[in-house]
């Protein structure tokens, strides 16, 4: 099985950005204990702070891989493009938040893209790739 994680704009900061939010861990660190964590799975992980680049990886691995797990980040809100991107792919796309979007400022509330996402996982931290994952094995 082989799963890509994709993380959007300013994600390559967790460890150092707004703590109180997303913790002291980076994604890196998160990442060793996910491929510990699920050995039968094959993870793949891309960051990008540009939408273009989050919008051809996608593109990318879309139609071979066996699921998707997303954090657009902060284009969550704001891309049409991206929804789109998902849209035109048949590789399942699992959306994850690590804050709780709905406990976060009212802009932060409207998702554009979890309509053409399989599911939304939204303030367990980073657990909720976990959780992502475990969705994608148990399919």
């Amino acid at each position: 099985m082989k799963i890509q994680i994709i993380n959007g704009p300013n994600l390559n900061l967790l460890g150092t950005r707004e703590k109180s939010i997303y913790g002291d861990q980076t994604f890196d660190d998160y990442l060793k204990i996910l491929q510990n964590r699920f050995p039968e799975v094959a993870i793949d992980y891309y960051q990008s702070n540009v939408e273009g680049e989050i919008i051809n990886k996608l593109h990318k691995v879309g139609f071979s891989y066996d699921g998707i797990v997303l954090n657009a980040g902060a284009y969550t809100h704001t891309s049409i493009a991206i929804h789109d991107a998902i849209g035109s792919i048949t590789t399942k796309v699992a959306e994850v938040h690590i804050s709780n979007l709905h406990a976060r400022e009212e802009f932060r509330h409207k998702s554009l893209i979890t309509s053409k996402c399989v599911g939304l996982i939204t303030g367990f931290g980073m657990e909720g790739y976990a959780m992502a994952i475990q969705y994608f094995i148990s399919k």
